[in-house]
């Protein structure tokens, strides 16, 4: 690796905190590369093709950064999302990934990937897009993301659900608007009909 090359990679992971492999691959830098500057302990690898520099500021929500970065079609959702707009009092281990219905599933050993898979309108309302350590982290927002509990309560439990929906109303977070459109965006009017209707 050239002196040049070399500077221009710790420079972009002292910007970023995280890098890309492939992201670096496009700017001529080999794998190779990174290999080495992980051989002395100036890298981390953190994922397959993830590599964070030692001295990041590290966040709370560094896990997400090295999610999105390692699966770049995949958003943020379910109890990952409830936990990142603080209504969950729970901390879940794995990181909850929407991805489209026909991706192939991310083969990743070194990150606690929960795939859940989504299409049409369901998939792309209700992004947001957060900068997180440098990095744009898609996420789903609160009232999409409380109606994704209660589309996937088979998969959280329909208790987390009424506890997420019960938060973010109790905290004002969430109209009546916003949760009916996305109920309607999700099909999950009827299912969650009573349980709005109980707020009111």
């Amino acid at each position: 690796m050239s002196p040049s090359n070399r500077q221009k990679v710790l420079k972009i992971a002292q910007k970023k905190g995280v890098i890309c492999a492939k992201d670096l691959a496009k700017q001529g830098i080999h794998r190779q590369s990174l290999k080495r500057l992980e051989e002395q302990s100036l890298l981390i690898r953190s994922g397959r093709g993830i590599y964070t520099y030692p001295k990041a500021d590290i966040t709370e929500n560094h896990s997400l950064v090295e999610a999105t970065q390692r699966v770049p079609k995949g958003t943020i959702c379910l109890l990952s999302a409830l936990s990142f707009h603080k209504i969950t009092t729970q901390n879940p281990w794995e990181i909850w990934l929407a991805i489209p219905q026909k991706s192939r599933h991310p083969q990743e050993k070194l990150l606690p990937l929960r795939i859940v898979y989504m299409s049409g309108s369901s998939l792309i309302e209700g992004v947001e897009n957060h900068q997180i350590e440098g990095c744009n982290v898609p996420i789903y927002g609160l009232p999409k993301t409380v109606v994704d509990c209660f589309k996937f309560r088979h998969k959280i439990g329909l208790d987390v659900a009424l506890e997420a929906l019960r938060e973010c109303w109790q905290q004002q977070r969430c109209s009546m608007d916003e949760l009916w459109h996305y109920a309607k965006v999700c099909r999950m009017r009827n299912v969650m009909r009573p349980y709005l209707e109980s707020l009111t």
